[in-house]
């Protein structure tokens, strides 16, 4: 989607991922594929710098609300039944 004069407009995430969501299953599993083999043309670097600022992310989305967190306890019960 771009302009006459080939710019992409900005693109808001949230949107995005509200509007891939939409999109019937096969396309999304596309869609995912495409977007993880984009991660292996990443340096060393830049998988540690992404990891890093997602983990953050994630620390901080549990910090403001606790109670969407989990037992690891719970966490490895699911992953042993998923593996059964």
């Amino acid at each position: 989607m771009t302009d006459p004069h080939g710019i992409m407009p900005a693109v808001n995430l949230p949107d995005l991922e509200t509007e891939a969501l939409k999109l019937p299953v096969a396309e999304r599993a596309r869609l995912a594929e495409t977007l993880l083999e984009s991660l292996d043309e990443l340096s060393e670097e830049e998988h540690r710098r992404l990891w890093t600022e997602e983990a953050t992310r994630r620390d901080a989305e549990l910090d403001a609300d606790p109670s969407r967190g989990r037992s690891a306890e719970d966490v490895f019960s699911d992953a042993r039944a998923r593996l059964r």
